[in-house]
């Protein structure tokens, strides 16, 4: 059998207070905390190493504990979290119909696009590291699983992921090139070309 307990319920067994917030609210402290990086160990201590030291039980006791150990980090997370409110709301001041129309636009023909195409900018790539040429395959090509070509060699792009699963259809003879989205991009794994 399985249950579930809602995190109201965790803190209404635990008998702790749930603080009320204004609607949205929560969500901008997050997002500013996350860029402000406001509660990271660093700031705030490895919260998961200190909740493992503590010996107390009750709520009271482990703030206690914690501000004695770390009295300037609540301070310190809240100023970090603040600064970065502060440069929201700012930005939030300059977002207006054609800020939100390049955006969207954006995100629904470029991203969309890129996101569907950049099989295109890889094999360029790479062709361009291996001094050689490229093609996209053709549609009779893609139905046989290859992206394009680099040279003669049949390509087919797949994501790292796709190691874990089921090899490729027998008798493509396609060299496969490996690929991860990261941050500000995607990192290539040719090793087989």
């Amino acid at each position: 059998m399985k249950i579930k307990i809602s995190n109201k319920e965790i803190r209404k067994y635990l008998d702790i207070e749930t603080p009320e917030f204004p609607k949205y609210v929560t969500q901008i402290i997050n997002l500013a905390n996350q860029n402000a990086q406001a509660t990271r160990p660093k700031v705030v201590g490895q919260m998961s190493d200190l909740i493992q030291q503590f010996t107390g039980k009750e709520i009271a006791e482990w703030e206690n504990w914690y501000r004695e150990k770390h009295p300037e980090a609540i301070k310190n997370a809240t100023q970090k979290t603040l600064e970065m409110v502060k440069k929201l709301k700012n930005a939030m001041n300059k977002i207006d119909e054609e800020i939100v129309e390049k955006w969207v636009k954006d995100l629904v023909i470029i991203q969309t696009f890129i996101g569907l195409r950049f099989q295109e900018a890889v094999l360029k790539k790479i062709a361009e590291v291996k001094k050689s040429n490229y093609r996209l395959a053709d549609f009779e090509e893609e139905a046989r699983g290859i992206d394009g070509y680099i040279g003669d060699t049949p390509i087919s792009i797949k994501p790292e992921t796709y190691k874990a699963k089921a090899a490729l259809p027998e008798g493509l003879g396609a060299k496969v090139i490996y690929y991860k989205k990261v941050k500000d991009g995607i990192e290539i794994d040719f090793k087989e070309i």
